[in-house]
């Protein structure tokens, strides 16, 4: 298989870690995104002898018309999936649609409507009163899903719509005590429907506490060198917490009043023991993926309401890799050494995404400063923990403190972190497309990263290259003609 030369050296650098990759065609449009456990091995494998001959025409289709490729390395294979479904819905790739059909994730489906309901697996969401859970990271954490719901609630896995006492003498679930035996009525019809219910609320995302378990489940199956299955658990628990933290946004992201604000503030002061009540606080986030494009958010609330005003950004500048810790520490000295310069007000109150390590990260860097009066905090997403200020300061108490759900305090707490994070998260996916459309430029000969450079520093961004006419392009520095016309033809058309 002939493999142009731009793709063969990103073919050798591709590292075998999980991510998400991108097919481009010859104009620099998005045909294709997938996801992989090994960027390494999946994407070579499309480019092996013997592939283009032995291919069903769509891939056939779509090997010949890649020119180029860019990947994302992930954590795991979990967040590689979720990030693939994102991208594919933001770019629509021609070939994504085309394959569509071959690729559905597994759902998990109860119809509550049956007498004794029961939890089953399938691929296709239809409208028939049945209530769909999922799509799932894998097959595996499906069913370690539906596994679990299974025994910790005592729900049955035989097949009859009502089972009878026939069913229960073939039935191994009972004896291994998983079952709460609706077939021999040990559990009333009622009983037992109420813990469908509960069941359904933990995969919802509204039963956090049972979280443990699933982690606890995780741990053993690893401990047991069952690593597919803990890999399972990992995946179903990753895709629980992300249906919390949805669920959390969803319910808490409504705008406050002012009167519940000052509410919240006035209840926060008690609770964190503060000497004045926190009518300024400035929340911070970091935003990266392994590393890549990583930036920090800073948003500030006056009297619990956002101040957009006062919002700043920070690209990381002395830190490398997965460093979150570091990263906070980064954008919390630049913001604090430019408030001592500029004699600003400090916050009365400093909440950081996160728990002990940001917080002792943020603590030192404000000590350092001599704003040791500045209290901080980390607010775990987890379980919603807080970390008061005394845990930097190794205090005797190593438990985070846990409001109830519908605390004031919690609630103006959860909105700025969640202002934070969102603001953060904008400006991360900003940088990140930004990347990939600058990177068209890559496959245009002669084009290094320093010209590159020269060239969006004159525009100011692709958008504006692409308006430019070739004799625009070939007054910058070190371009010319010829280049000029090369340039004019990779952005022909635009990116997906």
């Amino acid at each position: 298989m002939n493999v142009p030369g731009n793709i063969k050296d990103k073919l050798k650098a591709l590292p075998d870690k999980p991510g998400v990759y991108f097919m481009r065609d010859r104009h620099g449009k998005i045909i294709y995104v997938g996801k992989a456990v090994s960027l390494r091995d999946r994407v070579r494998s499309y480019f092996r002898s013997g592939t283009l001959r032995s291919a069903e025409p769509k891939l056939r289709g779509l090997i010949r018309s890649i020119h180029d490729l860019d990947y994302l390395v992930l954590r795991n294979d979990a967040e590689a999936t979720l990030t693939e479904g994102r991208l594919i819905k933001e770019y629509r790739p021609r070939y994504n649609i085309l394959f569509r059909d071959d690729k559905r994730f597994l759902l998990l489906r109860v119809n509550r409507n049956e007498p004794f309901p029961r939890f089953t697996t399938c691929r296709i969401q239809k409208d028939d009163g049945a209530t769909y859970f999922g799509p799932y990271a894998s097959s595996a954490a499906a069913h370690v899903a539906r596994e679990f719901v299974e025994k910790r609630f005592g729900l049955r896995v035989c097949r009859p719509r009502v089972p009878g006492p026939i069913d229960h003498k073939h039935c191994l679930n009972d004896i291994l005590r998983f079952c709460s035996a609706p077939c021999i009525q040990k559990i009333s019809r009622s009983a037992y429907r109420e813990r469908v219910e509960s069941a359904c609320s933990f995969l919802r995302g509204e039963r956090p506490e049972y979280l443990r378990e699933v982690r606890e489940a995780m741990d053993a199956a690893s401990r047991k060198n069952e690593y597919e299955r803990a890999a399972a658990y990992r995946d179903t628990l990753f895709l629980l917490q992300d249906a919390i933290k949805r669920r959390i946004r969803g319910t808490k992201s409504l705008t406050l009043k002012a009167g519940d604000a000052r509410a919240g503030i006035r209840d926060l002061q008690k609770v964190l023991g503060l000497k004045r009540e926190p009518n300024i606080m400035e929340a911070y986030d970091i935003s990266n993926i392994s590393g890549t494009h990583a930036v920090g958010s800073m948003v500030c609330a006056v009297d619990g309401m956002p101040q957009r005003s006062r919002y700043r950004l920070f690209r990381i500048r002395t830190v490398e890799g997965s460093d979150d810790p570091g990263m906070m520490g980064e954008v919390i000295r630049r913001r604090f050494e430019r408030l001592i310069k500029e004699k600003g007000k400090p916050p009365d109150l400093v909440i950081l995404d996160g728990g002990i390590t940001q917080l002792r990260a943020a603590r030192r860097v404000l000590d350092e400063q001599r704003l040791e009066n500045v209290p901080a905090i980390g607010l775990a997403k987890r379980f919603e923990e807080i970390y008061p200020m005394s845990m930097a300061y190794g205090s005797k108490s190593r438990t985070p403190l846990r409001l109830p759900s519908d605390s004031p305090a919690l609630l103006v707490l959860q909105r700025v972190r969640d202002e934070a994070h969102r603001f953060a998260l904008t400006y991360h996916r900003k940088l990140r497309l930004r990347r990939i459309r600058e990177s068209l430029l890559d496959e245009v000969p002669g084009i290094g990263d320093k010209r590159k450079q020269l060239i969006l520093s004159h525009f100011g961004s692709i958008t504006r290259l692409r308006r430019a006419s070739e004799e625009e392009i070939a007054r910058v520095h070190g371009v010319g003609p010829v280049m000029a016309r090369q340039i004019r033809k990779a952005l022909a058309k635009p990116e997906n």
